[in-house]
């Protein structure tokens, strides 16, 4: 998930985290993260092939953006 202007969370789906974080700061990512900066990477998880990531994005995405947050805080967690 990445953290936008306006405190917005955008969820999607990458073989290469760091590629692709790089393209959306270039403005050559999604449409929707134009203009958006600064964009920061609050939460990445790896998952065993595209299917599995393609149903973990429509599961993220249906969380509303309290239950986001808790996501990531929990991730956080785990971390430190």
């Amino acid at each position: 998930m990445i953290r936008c202007k306006g405190n917005v969370l955008y969820t999607g789906i990458t073989t290469d985290v760091a590629r692709r974080l790089g393209e959306h700061q270039a403005g050559k990512g999604a449409k929707f993260l134009r203009g958006k900066a600064p964009l920061e990477l609050v939460s990445q998880q790896e998952v065993g092939s595209h299917s599995d990531a393609l149903k973990l994005e429509i599961n993220i995405k249906k969380l509303n953006k309290t239950e986001k947050e808790k996501l990531i805080a929990d991730e956080l967690d785990m971390i430190c």
